[in-house]
């Protein structure tokens, strides 16, 4: 089985999706699994994990009912908000709709780089385990050394590292985040998804082998057994078509077996979410 590992949905509109760039204006439109089910079947993929790009429990709520009604959408990682005291409440009324496969927080946007030791925010993820889910890791360079202190905390816990930490593949840059990937990769409960990459490039002229470093380094840390396959469609095509950068992944892995291929093209994500 095949499976994009990490797309978003929305309805758009300006004041939730404020973030959206002026050199992403492409994206200024609403994006659904209609849109995406054709972009999977040009590509053998039978399915996606829809992940969250608002924080409200009414994105989760959005995401859980398009997971409900299309076939295509195989998981949901989700918002709740981990800092609160409502946080064990939060996590109860979601976490029996069997979709629900994961928590996901925008650390990357929080001012303090330290954000995941809060006492609170580990009071948070804490409480994951106890309901079967996951947490994705979304962070830059800058954040991963709090991100390697919080998994340490939480050995049982499975997370997975969005995007590759989103080095800074434009200017060519790889340490220290190359070190900080080591040393995250260290923990076996940590995986990683090769997703992401166009969007920390050049948008405009990146060219396939800027990423083979990064990929280099990412494969030798974290194995073919903790690396998982996705697009970040739709933000990925403010660069390119969705096949265009699927294939920067798909064609990095031709030198690997065919075993190795399969477990990054959906087998390692369907065993991390339990799809």
């Amino acid at each position: 089985m095949r499976i994009d590992s990490h797309q978003h949905f929305w309805h758009y509109n300006k004041a939730e999706y404020g973030w959206i760039p002026e050199d992403m204006s492409n994206l200024r439109q609403s994006f659904l699994p209609e849109d995406l089910g054709p972009l999977l079947k040009s590509l053998d993929f039978e399915g996606s994990v829809a992940v969250q790009a608002r924080q409200s429990l009414d994105e989760t709520e959005f995401l859980l009912n398009l997971a409900e009604q299309n076939s295509i959408v195989r998981g949901v990682v989700g918002w709740v908000d981990l800092c609160s005291a409502e946080a064990y409440s939060q996590l109860e009324k979601y976490a029996n709709n069997p979709f629900l496969k994961g928590i996901r927080h925008i650390v990357q946007d929080e001012p303090d780089d330290r954000f995941m030791l809060r006492e609170d925010f580990q009071k948070g993820i804490g409480l994951l385990k106890e309901f079967g889910l996951t947490y994705d890791l979304l962070v830059y360079p800058k954040q991963i050394p709090s991100a390697i202190e919080l998994v340490e905390q939480f050995p049982d816990q499975p997370f997975v590292l969005d995007h590759i930490g989103k080095p800074d593949i434009k200017n060519g840059v790889l340490n220290p985040w190359k070190e900080d990937i080591q040393k995250l990769a260290a923990f076996e409960n940590v995986s990683c998804k090769v997703s992401g990459m166009v969007t920390e490039a050049d948008l405009a002229n990146w060219k396939t082998s800027d990423f083979t470093p990064y990929l280099d380094v990412v494969f030798e840390a974290f194995g073919s057994d903790r690396i998982m396959i996705g697009s970040d469609w739709p933000v990925c095509t403010a660069s390119r078509d969705y096949l265009t950068v699927m294939e920067i992944v798909m064609k990095y892995l031709e030198q690997l077996s065919p075993e190795a291929q399969e477990k990054v093209l959906g087998r390692n994500c369907v065993k991390f979410y339990g799809l």
